[in-house]
């Protein structure tokens, strides 16, 4: 079975903002959907045909967490091929992002909560490995735990 937009014979491609505000603080939200429903992580989704990479990650922040963010470096680039009947391939795109403002008012049918999490908590919070693991390389040493 498929996800709805998602076919098996495509690449699909995300793009996710980690928010940092000026004390450190990253923007977190816990999915209240597939996947990883439950789990803290950034903001971000699929980008749409024709859609500029910029574009779609900043529809995708509004759309989830009603911020307007400015996007600064590429952090980095993930590929996910889910072997088997499902075959889905995925790469994901994470940008370092600065909120233009820190109002944060979540999308609830996709976010349960959204919450600035300082860098030295980051490691109390249930995330994909992918999530700890692009977090540790903004701030060594702050991810490990849950």
């Amino acid at each position: 079975m498929e996800p709805v937009g998602f076919k098996a014979s495509h690449i699909v491609t995300s793009v996710v903002a980690v928010i940092v505000d000026q004390d450190e603080q990253v923007l977190l939200t816990k999915r209240n959907v597939p996947p990883f429903k439950g789990e803290w992580v950034m903001p971000g989704g699929k980008i749409d045909l024709g859609e500029p990479i910029v574009e779609a990650l900043k529809r995708e922040v509004w759309e989830e967490v009603g911020l307007e963010v400015e996007v600064g470096r590429l952090i980095d680039v993930f590929e996910h091929v889910t072997p088997g009947a499902d075959n889905y391939h995925f790469i994901i795109i994470y940008y370092q992002c600065a909120p233009l403002y820190c109002d944060v008012n979540h999308n609830r049918d996709e976010v349960a909560e959204a919450r600035w999490v300082p860098k030295g908590e980051l490691g109390q919070y249930k995330m994909p490995d992918g999530a700890r693991f692009i977090l540790g390389k903004l701030f060594p040493g702050t991810t490990d735990g849950k």
